[in-house]
């Protein structure tokens, strides 16, 4: 193996990326590759453009923290629903009802913890509550957005809502699946679901940069700016009126405090690719801090229905129109974040790549985003170069 022929190959990551923030897709990226090869684990990294161009001129850092956004979905919810799961504490075929009653309400009473993580139980994907929370601060004077009582009353919500296909009959991507997740996470716990996963899953595996950050009550509980200054940041927001700097985008996890099952979670590079890489470590079965039987069946595609391509709160690859591009074997799972953020591990090549980037500062834009399978690719063809 000669690592010259692999660097020379891989010089189309940085092609890529440089491309990329010269067409103003991103501001800049961070992006991390790990496998092994012939007795040595190769590694790779990238680091590119500016982690904020607004309030302050920031360059991108290896360290740099980014808002995860659905990333919280696999790394958090999903892990922390395996650990339950691996316990006794739930199956994935209880009914949600049975730790979660309001969810009976509207037909929703045989739907199970395994629809959920599957996206196939029947929830509309996603509603604007914080919309309605601003509508109900406007009315009556008081504070909603990011209280107490506006989480509940948001959990409430999604919690009695309706279906919109019978469950099972479909699976459609969504958020709402996963704030009942995290709901369930806490009924079952007793403990809110940024300290179960505190305590549980980021200190257990040693990921020291990886959080929840609620927002705060008061001035005195903000975040420290030497903080906030390794944060990229992220959309410049109309109805906050400010760019996005150390706070979750996503405006639903935003409106419930900055802790939801979708969204709110916070990492490095280097803490992801740590997850990733016990997560690994236990479907080979070469440790247990994560539960290698439970980490099988999670990455196994669950055909719920039958044509979709979700394992147990992660994606596998699409073939022809996967994230990860074209090479990554079947035996693969990911996710993405709106934010800009990605996760791929391929379970049989013991490939992983995390690439992070703040794709939306300063507008969240709407565009297909083309660069990950583009960057997966040059990635996969670099480090298996002959």
């Amino acid at each position: 193996m000669k690592r010259s022929l692999i660097e020379r190959k891989l010089g189309k990551v940085e092609k890529a990326l440089d491309k990329a923030i010269e067409k103003q897709e991103i501001p800049g990226a961070v992006v991390l590759a790990r496998m092994p090869r012939e007795g040595e684990v190769l590694e790779y990294s990238w680091v590119r453009g500016l982690a904020s161009a607004r309030p302050e001129r920031l360059p991108m850092r290896r360290d740099t923290i980014f808002d995860l956004a659905s990333l919280t979905k696999p790394i958090a919810t999903t892990t922390a629903i395996m650990m339950l799961a691996d316990e006794g504490s739930v199956s994935l075929d209880d009914p949600v009802a049975k730790s979660l009653p309001s969810f009976a309400d509207r037909g929703k009473e045989e739907i199970t913890i395994r629809h959920l993580l599957c996206h196939s139980a029947g929830l509309k994907p996603w509603r604007g509550f914080h919309e309605l929370l601003i509508q109900k601060e406007r009315k009556t004077g008081e504070r909603w957005i990011g209280t107490l009582e506006g989480r509940e009353w948001i959990l409430d919500r999604v919690l009695r809502s309706g279906l919109v296909h019978e469950p099972g009959g479909a699976a459609v991507y969504g958020d709402l699946d996963f704030i009942v997740l995290g709901a369930l996470v806490e009924a079952v716990s007793r403990q809110s679901l940024d300290q179960f996963c505190e305590s549980r899953i980021f200190t257990r595996l040693g990921l020291a940069d990886t959080h929840f950050f609620p927002l705060p009550e008061d001035d005195s509980q903000a975040m420290p700016d030497s903080v906030r200054r390794r944060v990229a940041a992220t959309e410049n927001c109309p109805w906050r009126d400010r760019i996005l700097w150390g706070e979750v985008h996503d405006p639903n996890a935003y409106a419930m405090g900055g802790v939801a099952g979708h969204a709110g979670l916070f990492s490095t590079v280097d803490d992801v690719m740590k997850f990733a890489e016990f997560y690994l470590d236990a479907w080979h079965g070469r440790s247990d801090i994560l539960p290698p039987e439970r980490v099988r069946e999670f990455s196994k595609r669950q055909h719920l229905p039958e044509s979709s391509d979700w394992a147990l709160g992660w994606d596998t690859p699409t073939e022809g129109s996967s994230s990860s591009g074209q090479h990554f074997s079947l035996h693969s799972v990911g996710h993405l974040g709106f934010t800009g953020t990605s996760l791929w591990i391929d379970l049989e090549r013991e490939l992983i790549v995390v690439m992070l980037t703040n794709r939306i500062h300063q507008v969240a834009k709407r565009s297909h985003f083309s660069l990950r399978p583009k960057v997966h690719d040059a990635i996969l063809e670099g480090l298996t170069a002959e």
